[in-house]
């Protein structure tokens, strides 16, 4: 996991969510983008996915960055991300947990006031940074479990972009 300095966004532990397009904005002003982009063109099948990525900065702790993304199909999307740093992790394990547990954080947050809007026709995703290769590969079923149990659809690398690209990108 490389690290990306954002020089423009110095936002750290607010709460507040960052976008490309419309800058930092709270969670309310994040469902009422997702919502207006939705409904710009009904036309296409959407997905609304979160995932979380880390990374530890030796000496200062971890730093987690979780994504949500609106995908609409075969036309693009937006995403908005938000950081916490500084959280002190003793292991692999514990790291991965903590990014699946932000990643259900935030999809509890959003999944009332969003299917409320009609966005959430289908699960809302979360995709976690683990996969059949490397040393996450024997938590695969202890962090998918964890999150099916929760009721939500869940994806695992090579399928997980959620996590390892967007929120990765941002970390």
């Amino acid at each position: 996991m490389k690290q990306i300095q954002n020089t423009k966004y110095k936002i750290q532990n607010s709460g507040q969510f960052i976008s490309p397009t419309f800058g930092a904005l709270k969670l309310g002003k994040v469902v009422e983008k997702l919502v207006k982009y939705h409904n710009e063109d009904l036309d296409f099948p959407y997905r609304v996915i979160i995932g979380t990525d880390s990374q530890e900065i030796k000496g200062e702790g971890t730093n987690f960055v979780t994504a949500v993304i609106c995908h609409r199909v075969g036309s693009g999307g937006i995403y908005f991300w938000r950081r916490t740093n500084g959280i002190t992790t003793h292991s692999l394990k514990q790291r991965i947990l903590q990014e699946a547990i932000y990643s259900l954080e935030l999809a509890e947050k959003l999944t009332g006031d969003l299917a409320a809007k009609g966005l959430l026709e289908n699960n809302l995703e979360i995709h976690v940074d683990i996969g059949h290769t490397g040393p996450t590969r024997e938590m695969i079923s202890e962090v998918t479990g964890m999150i099916r149990a929760s009721g939500y659809a869940v994806k695992i690398k090579p399928d997980s972009f959620g996590a390892t690209k967007v929120a990765d990108r941002h970390v």
